[in-house]
């Protein structure tokens, strides 16, 4: 769910101390950095690249939108496809939209914007449209609850090789990666268990092969190695400069990632990945390699280069003064 202080303060921030990270357009026109057209997708809040469709991204509105999921068309920014799930209840708080190696769609219907309120969220699933058509789909649907209690979660990933699904919560302070059962059950609640900790996470998506995992933030991302499920090193992301850094996935054939964020005519920017097929680290803003240097490389992804100018301070100190004057309405 949306922070609108939060983001806006760590978009200062990443201007003020950053670079953005090199981008480039996949020679077809596919899979290249584009914009939701669609004047309904006003808070796209999950990615996912389609597996049988190429080019194709699924999205969706983050909540107060009803039971629906877009198939957007990278080359061109319009929406090819909306899909209707009947079969669920009213979704609630829809943060996150996975591809699994069963040819489904798994929608993650996982935020709790009182943090911790609601005792179970619901993940459905169907099977990904072979056909890019306005339809209405039968989904199945999955209570999940967690082990150690209720708390609130945006990035929702299936594991590409083994189907497994893997819930990471978002707190202010880190949160942790919850894995769900071997199989999800309909019928009964699917008890999720924490294996790990993260950061401040608003979504995650697995490489095509399985052995990372990315988590994203307002302003940072990180890239972790996975094996066995669980995380492995990790190292930082350059990740473009967004209002609302909400949602990432990585191309089908793992040479890239896409960075998306919420808004109308949001932006989904994509940002190389070195060695492609979701191996190695990422291409960094001077085109060296994945990670950050003692010289020109700042912590979570973030450049030291450059200067404030007088505005972007003042941006900084109005932000500022928001935050406290929240603090003491609090």
């Amino acid at each position: 769910m949306r922070s609108l202080l939060t983001a806006s303060a760590a978009a200062t921030l990443l201007f003020l101390t950053g670079t953005v990270p090199a981008v480039a357009d996949d020679g077809d026109g596919a899979d290249r950095t584009f914009t939701i057209e669609d004047s309904r997708i006003t808070e796209s809040s999950g990615l996912a690249a389609s597996r049988i469709h190429p080019g194709i991204y699924w999205t969706h509105n983050d909540s107060d939108d009803g039971p629906y999921v877009y198939a957007v068309d990278s080359r061109t920014g319009k929406t090819v496809a909306t899909i209707t799930m009947k079969g669920v209840g009213e979704p609630r708080d829809v943060e996150a939209i996975s591809v699994g190696p069963d040819g489904n769609l798994y929608v993650g219907d996982i935020g709790d914007n009182l943090d911790g309120s609601w005792d179970h969220v619901w993940i459905y699933r169907f099977p990904e449209p072979k056909r890019l058509a306005d339809a209405t789909v039968r989904a199945t649907q999955f209570d999940v609850t967690y082990a150690d209690g209720a708390r609130n979660a945006e990035a929702m990933m299936v594991h590409p090789r083994t189907g497994r699904v893997y819930i990471a919560s978002k707190r202010e302070g880190g949160g942790g990666l919850y894995e769900g059962p071997e199989k999800l059950t309909a019928g009964g609640a699917n008890v999720f268990r924490r294996v790990g900790e993260v950061p401040w996470v608003t979504d995650g998506a697995f490489s095509p092969d399985g052995k990372e995992l990315v988590l994203r933030s307002y302003f940072s991302a990180r890239r972790y190695a996975f094996e066995d499920g669980r995380l492995g090193a990790d190292h930082a992301v350059s990740v473009p400069l967004q209002g609302q850094s909400e949602s990432v996935t990585y191309t089908a054939d793992g040479s890239a990632m896409m960075f998306g964020s919420e808004g109308e005519g949001s932006e989904v920017v994509r940002v190389e990945v070195e060695g492609g097929g979701g191996g190695g680290g990422e291409s960094s803003p001077n085109g060296g390699g994945g990670g950050t240097s003692s010289e020109d490389g700042g912590e979570d992804g973030v450049s030291k280069k450059g200067t404030a100018t007088g505005g972007a301070v003042a941006v900084v100190v109005i932000v500022l003064a928001l935050i406290a004057a929240k603090r003491r309405r609090g």
